[in-house]
């Protein structure tokens, strides 16, 4: 997907006085949710995402690899993966996952190898 899957593809353009929570999120194949919390920390920037009644209010971290596009005007964000990859991702646990770096290795690798769909 990117070099780095934790790291915003050179292509967005990410303003990073800009908070981006609140802000819906779109895969290639309709909404998955809204930022619930998010994070510009070099090399290990992601996007926590509430998907509300899609996936049962579960929460999900997107690393910010997965990032398409970023429109501040619309507060919307696009990822390059489909809402089954989204869904079939490895399972997160907030208070569990969040600082996890065995996680973040499970999940790098799980959308480092999905095939991106740049929009």
């Amino acid at each position: 997907m990117s070099e780095n899957v934790w790291a915003y593809h050179v292509t967005v353009d990410r303003i990073t006085d800009v908070d981006l929570a609140g802000y819906k999120v779109e895969a290639a194949d309709g909404t998955i949710g809204k930022v619930d919390k998010h994070s510009d920390e070099a090399g290990s920037a992601y996007l926590v995402v509430d998907t509300g009644p899609w996936i049962f209010g579960k929460e999900v971290l997107l690393p910010a690899g997965t990032v398409t596009g970023i429109d501040v005007e619309e507060k919307r964000i696009r990822v390059g993966l489909t809402r089954e990859q989204v869904k079939d991702a490895p399972e997160f646990i907030r208070d569990q996952h969040l600082e996890s770096t065995d996680y973040r290795q499970l999940l790098g690798g799980y959308y480092g190898i999905i095939p991106p769909r740049w929009l």
